[in-house]
């Protein structure tokens, strides 16, 4: 835990009581803090009550006695509209912050040059955090990783000289930390995600750079790097293009990855052959790889980093190979939520797939993913998406609607050895939320597993003969 010195002697008003929630209130009490924490669930209170966290009814508080207000992320704080809490502190004038800030302001109190590495973008951001952990852990550095991955931060240990935090970042937490100060910013991509929460392109991705802003260094992909950066010779963004280490999964920047193989410009060696990292195939993950050599190439030598990378095990949910029934292939793809990050998955297999898809369904669809229809031999559509997406798919793939996720797999793992088809590819990529089914990707990743692991034959991955 990371007691929150710096709010001691203060009351703070904490809304939100899920994980982070739950784990903010306790950093703030172990630091010295009074706290009252609601939530509008009774779910939420019931766990602060067990956990001895006082509770108070923000709604008829005195709002007078509160330092600050920190939200739970996934609380709206604009869109579609501000929550009655946030109208509550904005009336009352205090600042309105999350569990991100209060990290960092411990950091600038404890121990200001302790290693903070921040990553974000819309996607690959968990794979990159997951990456840069595995490979300082492996070096034999004191490594705390979370945020929006894993543990909440204030759930990790506290800042301190050679501790290494590595922490995944949304737009919703970027949005709640105006003093983010990392040692390295890493902002992979920008594409249209959350915009329900946003507004506009625009202010998310307004967000997205403000990670940057005050980073020592910035590691930036080349697509927001062009869109969304300036030229020296203008003032058209808040940052200097050419102020950042540019980093791309398939193009000519500062650290590219080229045929598979990651390099420098000013090194034309390959750094590592990723063709022979299982865990990061595909171009997506030629930019998560880049990332991390860029991110790290101020702490370890390009020999460690390259060494460990190799042995990345790969992140649960992202591209996950469970494993074998006979011939077919088994991927566990569930964190792909939306369309952007699903076509990573299907770039990364391009034909035989037996596609398993659907859940709640984001803005536009499927519609994007029409130019990878002809690698998919059938969908099998589960969840609340089915009929839009039967409506997309027709005439291209054979739609085979299953509702649930257990009949999908039975579906297509026998259909999928029917075919006859060179090593074909069950692939779970949803491109949509699990909320309509799941309580999240990461349920609807587990039951996956569990149905496959239960196939007649089924052979983990890593004990093939």
């Amino acid at each position: 835990m990371i007691p929150v010195t710096t709010s001691a002697g203060k009351t703070v008003a904490v809304f939100g009581l899920g994980g982070s929630g739950i784990a903010t209130a306790k950093a703030l009490i172990a630091g010295g803090a009074t706290v009252a924490a609601w939530d509008d669930g009774a779910n939420g209170r019931a766990a602060a009550e067990k956990a001895g966290i006082p509770l108070v009814d923000l709604s008829i508080a005195d709002w007078s006695q509160f330092a600050d207000l920190v939200l739970a992320p996934g609380v709206p704080l604009t869109h579609p509209e501000p929550h009655w809490v946030v109208l509550k502190a904005r009336e009352a004038k205090i600042d309105i912050i999350g569990d991100i800030e209060l990290f960092c302001r411990e950091r600038n109190a404890l121990a200001p040059d302790a290693p903070f590495i921040a990553i974000t973008g819309t996607n690959g951001k968990s794979t990159t955090t997951a990456l840069i952990s595995h490979i300082l852990r492996e070096s034999g550095r004191d490594v705390q990783m979370g945020g929006n991955i894993g543990v909440p931060i204030l759930a990790l240990e506290p800042p301190a000289q050679g501790r290494y935090h590595v922490i995944e970042m949304s737009s919703f937490q970027i949005d709640l930390t105006p003093s983010v100060n990392p040692t390295v910013g890493v902002l992979l991509n920008i594409t249209p995600d959350h915009l329900d929460r946003h507004g506009t392109m625009e202010s998310y991705a307004a967000l997205k750079l403000q990670l940057l802003e005050n980073a020592s260094l910035r590691v930036v992909g080349l697509q927001p790097a062009r869109k969304y950066l300036r030229r020296p010779a203008t003032e058209s963004a808040t940052l200097n293009f050419d102020a950042v280490t540019l980093i791309s999964g398939a193009e000519t920047a500062n650290i590219h990855v080229q045929n598979g193989l990651l390099r420098c410009d000013e090194n034309s060696k390959c750094i590592v052959d990723l063709t022979a990292v299982p865990t990061l195939r595909g171009s997506h993950n030629g930019e998560n790889a880049a990332a991390a050599f860029a991110a790290l190439s101020s702490f370890l030598d390009e020999a460690t980093i390259a060494r460990y990378m190799r042995t990345y095990p790969g992140l649960p949910h992202r591209m996950e190979e469970i494993g074998r029934v006979g011939d077919t292939l088994f991927i566990n793809d569930s964190k792909a939520t939306n369309a952007d990050s699903t076509e990573k998955a299907l770039l990364s297999f391009p034909q035989n797939v037996f596609w398993i898809v659907g859940g709640k369904p984001k803005d536009g669809g499927i519609e994007s993913l029409r130019r990878y229809f002809p690698g998919i031999v059938k969908a099998y559509l589960i969840g609340s998406a089915t009929d839009a997406f039967a409506q997309t798919l027709d005439g291209d793939v054979a739609i085979i609607p299953c509702v649930t996720l257990d009949v999908a797999v039975a579906r297509a793992a026998a259909d999928a050895a029917a075919s006859g088809r060179e090593t074909p590819v069950v692939l779970l990529s949803p491109a949509c939320a699990s909320y309509d089914q799941f309580a999240n990707f990461e349920q609807r990743g587990d039951a996956f597993r569990t149905l496959v692991t239960g196939l007649p034959g089924f052979v983990p991955r890593g004990t093939e003969p």
